[in-house]
């Protein structure tokens, strides 16, 4: 090997691993539930996130252990998959590593104890599956239950029901059906964030917000009921594609070519007129003198518009975006109650109000500071990601830990009759459910002996499938009683990713580390830190 290169083997590679994942779960853990803590992260520049978002903490922290960016990669895949569940699916994956490292210790081979980790994880699917229960996309208050129990983990204190509201409803609007399956599109919500006034200002537009203002001074800042063209073409004259010389000789043909140019803008602005429109928002920019005779038309302008927010336009208006000025039609317009123009804070914005029946809206969220408003922004995500989960999928469970407590326990019975040593892992991946209830007590001041004891007395009565630990109360409680409800589909995705992960790395049983990588035996790092050392960008 390379000179400077190191290298770790079978126990010792394994052992390395492990701690660099615990470690990092560790970190998290005391994020989860209502009471859970938040994480100041600063980076290099100065720049301060406050969160208690588990896939905004992986992603910010600064991970150097190869073992600890695998964890990483399982909270953005829970991210992108479901929204939610980012520091569960962390927390699970340290404690079926712990549980491994156990048996590791008793002379129990990584196969052996990754056959029974798959064996349970896939019993587990099963028991989630039978336990479920359905849920319809017009039962509304329980999807704000859904909202709510996400937001209630998360830093907006006091408004999580106005959030809830403005997620169930934002999801409910662009929800479709297409062959009797329920689709929720949720890139269709669009969030624009400006701080300034409260967070319980914040607010649900049935329609597109534009981060612009009106493009000249002299135009309608206000359109009632008027047709909105969307275009995607320029409106300006058109270079030639080839190199061209015009040769002219006198200063009538000077002026002559000038008065055509200004013929054909004025043309393009009055096909434009000619449709009824009297809002037109365009990907491409305008000619000066074609703003002016828009002006001058009282047609209400908006260049440069993104492409994204153009598709979005004409889901919410129900217009066509047109490629040339050949194809403009007035069949093509779209239409809103209210087109205007509103100052917020130091930014002029265009508002698309009361669309009929919009399949694309957009969320203002409002706030006292920056990091407020980037906490409620994060915060929203989750919410109108696990509603979105529930309306496609239409089964939901309680919360609060009684899942796992449920699973754990049977899991224990199972692994009677799994026999053989891989009923030690089956019995170890039971035992790592147990994390996310004694988390939540933990993180709420409460004993986890007594939470655990009590649950598991609960969990023996099959009538108390939904017990788990009740925050405010510091017992256990029926958590379907107290609205605390979750979709079945974060569940399922956080034991999908915490088994990948540690599949992958109980294989590892060799890391070979080239010179100046960080990770690896030997590799340093501050005192009680994995090997590699984790830090800030």
């Amino acid at each position: 090997m390379k000179e400077g290169s190191s290298r770790s083997k079978g126990r010792e590679a394994q052992k390395n691993n492990i701690m660099a994942a615990k470690v990092l779960a560790e970190t998290v853990r005391s994020t989860i539930g209502p009471k859970g803590m938040d994480k100041m992260l600063v980076a290099g520049m100065g720049d301060i996130v406050i969160t208690n978002d588990g896939a905004t903490i992986m992603k910010e922290m600064d991970v150097q252990h190869p073992a600890a960016k695998m964890l990483v990669e399982v909270s953005k895949t829970q991210d992108s998959e479901v929204g939610d569940g980012t520091t569960t699916a962390v927390v699970l994956a340290g404690e079926l590593l712990a549980g491994a490292e156990a048996l590791l210790d008793k002379d129990i081979h990584p196969n052996v104890i990754i056959d029974g980790y798959r064996d349970a994880a896939e019993k587990a699917q099963e028991i989630l599956d039978k336990i479920a229960v359905n849920i319809k996309p017009d039962d509304v208050e329980r999807l704000k239950q859904i909202a709510f129990t996400s937001l209630n983990t998360k830093g907006i204190f006091g408004l999580q029901a106005h959030f809830a509201e403005l997620a169930v409803d934002a999801v409910r609007q662009v929800m479709e059906k297409k062959d009797g399956k329920i689709t929720a599109d949720i890139d269709l919500v669009k969030v624009i964030k400006k701080h300034g006034q409260s967070l319980g200002e914040s607010e649900l537009v049935n329609g597109i917000i534009i981060d612009k203002e009106v493009a000249q001074a002299d135009m309608p800042k206000r359109v009632a009921n008027g047709g909105i063209l969307l275009l995607n073409a320029k409106l300006e004259s058109q270079k030639t594609e080839t190199s061209a010389k015009i040769n002219i000789d006198r200063p009538e043909d000077m002026f002559s070519f000038i008065d055509e140019e200004e013929k054909l803008l004025e043309k393009m602005a009055d096909d434009v007129a000619k449709t009824g429109a009297k809002v037109l928002f365009t990907e491409k920019n305008v000619h000066d003198q074609v703003l002016s005779i828009l002006a001058r038309k009282g047609i209400l302008t908006v260049k440069n518009v993104s492409s994204g927010d153009m598709e979005k336009l004409a889901k919410a208006t129900g217009g066509s975006v047109i490629g040339t000025l050949r194809d403009l039609s007035e069949e093509a317009l779209g239409q809103a109650k209210l087109v205007e123009e509103v100052k917020v804070g130091e930014d002029k914005l265009v508002y698309v109000r009361d669309c009929k029946n919009p399949k694309a809206v957009t969320i203002m969220i409002r706030g006292g500071s920056e990091h407020v408003v980037d906490e409620a922004e994060r915060s929203l995500h989750d919410a109108i990601c696990v509603v979105r989960n529930a309306v496609e999928d239409g089964k939901i469970l309680a919360g609060g830990g009684a899942p796992e407590a449920e699973l754990a326990k049977r899991l224990k019975d199972y692994a009677v009759k799994v026999g053989g040593r891989e009923q030690l892992a089956v019995r170890a991946f039971a035992e790592a459910f147990e994390a996310i209830p004694v988390a939540i007590a933990q993180n709420a001041g409460i004993d986890p002996i007594d939470i655990m004891v009590e649950l598991r007395a609960k969990h023996n009565n099959l009538q108390n499938i939904w017990y788990g630990v009740s925050v405010p109360t510091g017992k256990t409680a029926d958590m379907w009683k107290m609205k605390v409800v979750e979709p079945l589909r974060v569940k399922k995705q956080v034991i999908k990713s915490a088994l990948e992960v540690v599949t992958m790395l109980l294989r590892v049983d060799d890391v070979i580390s080239s010179k100046g990588m960080g990770g690896g035996a030997g590799a340093g790092g501050p005192p009680g830190m994995p090997p590699g050392g984790m830090g800030m960008d």
